[in-house]
């Protein structure tokens, strides 16, 4: 009786310290797909139902990234810190000199805000410069994360427009 009492102790103790194992390392490795600088490189919008306002901003991020020119990035730092890089106040349209399109140059400025998150390999969760919580369900696929524009609080973009980021 006492030997099987023993075997059982064993048994339960190695399930429990097993499944803590899987947690950390499902942890670990969460941590480890987000760790690293992203850049926003395109801007997904439903064209026919989206403003006007969502169109032209997808046509100017394209522009811009096309041109190696990054408006939007985060670092996801080991650390849990977070530095979150943003050109948009800056950008200038204007007319080109032809006076046939628009000249769109990539903006020298920067804002740069430093946070801390949280991220479980499905919710990521950081303060903003307004002290706002914000909590987002990024889908990370490889060096490619889309974020759902709206859940950011980024003004002017369709609940149904999607930033995705790639990973440096």
């Amino acid at each position: 009786m006492q030997q099987k009492f023993i075997v059982l102790m064993a048994i339960s103790v190695l399930f429990f310290s097993c499944s803590d194992d899987k947690e950390d390392a499902s942890e670990e490795t969460a941590q480890s797909n987000i760790e690293g600088t992203w850049d926003v490189t395109e801007l997904k919008i439903d064209s026919q139902n989206s403003s006007d306002d969502a169109k032209f901003g997808s046509a100017i991020l394209d522009h811009l990234t096309n041109k190696n020119c990054t408006v939007v990035s985060f670092t996801f730092n080991a650390d849990m810190t977070l530095v979150a890089n943003n050109s948009t106040n800056y950008l200038e349209v204007n007319v080109n000199s032809t006076g046939s399109g628009l000249d769109i140059p990539c903006p020298t400025e920067v804002d740069t805000e430093t946070s801390v998150y949280t991220y479980d390999g499905t919710t990521l969760s950081y303060v903003d410069a307004e002290n706002q919580k914000i909590s987002v369900s990024p889908i990370i696929e490889g060096n490619l994360m889309t974020i759902t524009a709206a859940d950011l609080g980024y003004t002017n973009l369709d609940a149904e427009g999607e930033l995705v980021f790639t990973k440096r």
